[in-house]
């Protein structure tokens, strides 16, 4: 994420236009951090990442806007943006798609967790704006009796589609079940943290992500410049840090700033703020195939 910020020679030193603090692994650093910088005559704050940092970081802020780079929505209010790709923008990008191609009955799989809760209210939330049916989620860390258990919530008969968000655990067995199944699965954009197209189970499913093509320059220049792969939480540094110095350059870098009117565009895609401190954004959806993944389809901010 530093080396994004400072991406093509910017200075991210003492005294420099933009200047970095380690967050640390706690609240408490987070906050110590935060206080240097508002100490330092720091008129924005970028970060923290995590959520707990982000909502501590926010209640010492005072009238300084942070723009978390979290993706937990519920941190939120009217002095921290969140700035993170979060569940609802994942949903309302593939659920919306999977509309446009007919598939109307979602079902939904997620873990035993309260990020599991968080995406499985944001397809429901996302189906009620676009007119989908989506069944209440089944919850579980196993792929046994899975297929089962998605039919049942969807009223006895399998759904067009099963929203399959978060990565990790029994994640391929459960997209193994029901690939098997013959359904169409649909995932998130933490799908961009692994290689969809290396799990057969994956073959032919449809995700929500950044815009492959608008993302790849900045991709292969941090590749570049570290020698790692850029992911999207260096996307999500490299746009907090553009937008910071745009709003700095014309005089606002304060919350009337951020709530600009035409929003602001990025390499993750176009987004604008609202005054609730969440952030609407554009992603793409893309298909999963033999070898790649294949842009099918994108939302508006």
């Amino acid at each position: 994420m530093q080396a994004a910020a400072s991406l093509g020679g910017n200075d991210i030193g003492p005294g420099a236009e933009v200047a970095v603090y380690d967050s640390g692994g706690t609240d408490a650093s987070a906050v110590a951090a935060a206080q240097l910088a508002l100490q330092n005559g720091a008129r924005m704050l970028l970060g923290p990442l995590l959520s707990g940092q982000s909502r501590a970081v926010g209640a010492t802020a005072g009238r300084v806007p942070v723009v978390a780079l979290t993706n937990d929505s519920t941190v939120a209010n009217g002095n921290v943006f969140v700035f993170g790709v979060t569940p609802l923008q994942s949903a309302r990008a593939v659920i919306g798609f999977a509309g446009t191609r007919g598939k109307r009955r979602i079902g939904v799989v997620v873990p035993n967790s309260p990020f599991g809760q968080l995406h499985a209210a944001a397809a429901q939330a996302a189906g009620a704006a676009v007119g989908a049916g989506v069944a209440p989620p089944v919850v579980s860390d196993s792929a046994d009796g899975l297929v089962a258990a998605v039919t049942a919530n969807a009223g006895g008969a399998l759904p067009d589609a099963v929203y399959l968000p978060i990565v990790g655990g029994a994640f391929e067995a459960q997209a193994a079940a029901l690939q098997g199944a013959g359904v169409q699965i649909l995932g998130s954009d933490q799908w961009s943290s692994i290689v969809p197209y290396r799990i057969p189970a994956l073959m032919g499913a449809w995700f929500a992500a950044p815009d492959p093509i608008r993302y790849e320059a900045f991709a292969l220049a941090l590749e570049e410049q570290t020698a790692t792969e850029a992911g999207v939480l260096a996307g999500l540094a490299f746009d907090a840090v553009e937008m910071a110095r745009l709003l700095g350059r014309i005089g606002q870098q304060n919350r009337a700033g951020l709530l600009r009117e035409g929003g602001f565009d990025g390499v993750l895609g176009p987004y604008r703020f609202s005054e609730d401190g969440q952030c609407a954004r554009s992603l793409a959806v893309l298909s999963v195939q033999q070898g790649a993944t294949t842009l099918i389809g994108a939302t508006g901010a």
